[in-house]
């Protein structure tokens, strides 16, 4: 299986603040990685670092064989990696299909508007959002809106999908279909690289985990590795019954 990215002892700081020291790792094609940590612990800073919004102080970041540590996120994008954020970002003032369309217009394969018009249709069925094609952005609900995040990265046709927390403020059926959905895409071959503090969903779909810590890696390994270690247990999961739980889940 080949190394489709690789973080190579990657550090960033904010002043006098490190954010990120010494993160190394790498993720071979079609895996699902899952980064767990604590609020703060730089998981996003660490997104924000291999997708080019940050200049990294230290290492390299490797995506596709070529050195991409300096530079910006829509050449990034141009070589095949795109992302969700946290926070989601619709175009509001668009149509649900034109916040897809350019997705299209500025993936890897630089397909025209023309050309992007069937590959939104067709990202907005497979997400779900085909029946709100036509609606302004700006009127979707939170869970919507996140499916129009996927579905804008997902028409860019990207080799390396960054998912940034797509979980968080969805009901529990929200939360399983999103998790079908993230399976699907990785059953297209796209490889995913997962931010998320819904446990029982990374735990589920993750095929290894690394877990953060103030901005250092403090474990990484398969779901049930990273469940049982004690150090994970101790900073984040806290609690060795919950993780007994979560592998009770699987």
């Amino acid at each position: 299986m080949s190394v489709l990215l690789q973080v190579q002892n990657v550090s960033k700081k904010f002043g006098g603040l490190t954010a990120l020291k010494d993160v190394t790792f790498d993720l071979p094609s079609g895996q699902i990685l899952g980064l767990i940590g604590p609020n703060g612990a730089g998981k996003t800073t660490l997104f924000n670092t291999i997708n080019g919004v940050y200049k990294n102080d230290g290492g390299k970041v490797i995506f596709r064989g070529v050195d991409i540590s300096d530079k910006k996120p829509y050449e990034v994008s141009k070589l095949g990696m795109s992302r969700t954020h946290q926070i989601v970002r619709p175009l509001n003032d668009l149509t649900v299909l034109e916040n897809v369309q350019v997705g299209a217009c500025f993936g890897h394969e630089n397909h025209s508007l023309a050309q992007s018009l069937s590959i939104a249709k067709d990202t907005l069925e497979f997400v779900r959002l085909d029946q709100k094609i036509d609606q302004l952005a700006s009127s979707l609900n939170v869970a919507q809106k996140k499916r129009l995040e996927m579905a804008r990265a997902l028409a860019a046709k990207p080799y390396l999908l960054l998912l940034d927390e797509v979980l968080a403020g969805l009901t529990p059926s929200e939360i399983d279909e999103m998790i079908k959905t993230i399976l699907a895409i990785r059953d297209q071959g796209i490889t995913i690289l997962m931010i998320e503090h819904v446990m029982k969903a990374v735990m589920n779909v993750s095929d290894r985990i690394i877990v953060l810590d103030y901005g250092q890696q403090l474990a990484e390994g398969t779901p049930e590795e990273i469940s049982e270690n004690p150090e994970v247990i101790r900073a984040y999961l806290g609690d060795p019954k919950l993780a007994e739980k979560l592998m009770e889940d699987r």
